[in-house]
C-alpha cells in the first residue's frame, strides 16, 4: 500500500471568497494529498473587495491545538503557510512546525501579506520582518514581488527590469533553506513567469512562463502556492512544480474571464479534473 502523504495548512478561513484554507485544502487533497487545517483566523470574506468583514482571530486557541495533537502524537510529512492572522502567531507557528513536522518533512511559505506595492490591511514593515524569520526556515518560499520588496526593504516599482528580477530572486536565498519561487516576471510578450531558484546550486535558476490571461482576480497566489505544493509533493521537481501551478491558476482564470460579477476569487473548482493531465 502506497504511503499517504499528510500536510498541514496554516491560514485563515475566509468563510465567503475562494482564498486561504477555501482554496488550499480542496486542490491539495485533490493531488491526492491528505490536508490537515488550522485556522489562523476566521473572516466572514476576504478584505480585498470587501468592507465591514467580521475578524476573528485564533491566536489563543494555537497553544491548545498543538499540546492535543503532541499528546496524539499527530505527525505531518510537510506544513504549509500562507495568511498568518496576527504577528503573536508567528512563534507559536514555529512551535508547531518544530514539534510536529517529521525529521524528514518539508516546509512551504507562502508570505501572503501584500500585493500591488501594498500590504494587505492591518499588515506593516514589522510584520514583514517578522515574515522574513518564518520564511528562513521554509524549504520553499514563495513570494511575490510586493512581498518580495517588503522581505528585501526595497522600494517596489511596477515593472523590474529582468536583470532586477534576478537580482532579487538571489537577495531572497537568504531568506530560505533550499529553494526560491519568485513570481511575476513579465518579460516575454504574453507570459507571466516564475524565477525558480535552488540556493545550493548557484548556476541553477530557471525561468517558467505559462500564457498570461488578461484578468485580474482576488486569490490567484493562494490557488498557485496551493497548486505548487500539490504538485511537488506528487514528485514534481520545483520547476515543474511551479509551471504545473501556473498553468492550473491560468485556467482558472480562464474560467472566470468571462463573470463579471466573479472578481473575489476564480473557478478553481472547475480546473480540479485537469489535474491528472497537469501531472503528466
Amino acid at each position: 500500500m502506497k504511503e499517504t502523504i499528510k500536510i498541514l495548512t496554516i491560514q485563515d478561513i475566509s468563510c465567503y471568497g475562494q482564498c486561504s484554507i477555501t482554496v488550499a485544502l480542496p486542490i491539495i487533497s485533490a493531488f491526492g494529498i491528505e490536508t490537515a487545517v488550522l485556522p489562523s483566523a476566521i473572516l466572514s470574506t476576504h478584505t480585498s473587495g470587501f468592507t465591514g468583514y467580521t475578524v476573528r482571530d485564533l491566536t489563543e486557541d494555537l497553544p491548545g491545538i498543538l499540546k492535543h495533537w503532541e499528546a496524539e502524537e499527530i505527525f505531518f510529512d510537510a506544513i504549509y503557510t500562507g495568511f498568518i492572522g496576527s504577528i503573536e502567531q508567528f512563534e507559536y507557528i514555529k512551535d508547531i512546525i518544530e514539534s510536529r513536522l517529521k525529521s524528514d518533512g518539508k516546509v512551504f511559505v507562502d508570505p501572503a501579506m501584500a500585493d500591488h506595492g501594498e500590504f494587505y490591511n492591518g499588515f506593516d514593515q514589522d510584520f514583514a520582518d517578522k515574515m522574513g524569520e518564518l520564511c528562513k526556515i521554509g524549504d520553499y518560499v514563495l513570494p511575490n514581488t510586493t512581498e518580495a520588496c517588503y522581505l528585501l526593504h526595497k522600494p517596489w516599482k511596477e515593472e523590474f527590469t529582468k536583470e532586477e528580477m534576478l537580482e532579487m530572486a538571489n537577495e531572497l536565498s537568504s531568506f530560505t533553506k533550499k529553494h526560491v519561487i519568485l513570481k511575476g516576471d513579465t518579460h516575454e510578450e504574453g507570459k507571466l513567469g516564475m524565477i525558480v531558484l535552488d540556493k545550493d546550486e548557484a548556476s541553477d535558476v530557471t525561468i517558467v512562463y505559462n500564457d498570461k490571461v488578461d484578468h485580474v482576480s482576488h486569490g490567484t497566489g493562494d490557488v498557485f502556492a496551493s497548486a505548487f505544493v500539490g504538485a511537488t509533493l506528487s514528485g514534481k521537481s520545483p520547476d515543474s512544480a511551479a509551471k504545473i501551478a501556473g498553468e492550473f491558476t491560468k485556467k482558472a482564470l480562464e474560467e472566470t474571464i468571462d463573470d463579471p460579477s466573479h472578481g473575489y476569487g476564480v473557478k478553481f473548482e472547475r480546473v480540479i479534473p485537469y489535474i491528472p493531465e497537469l501531472l503528466k
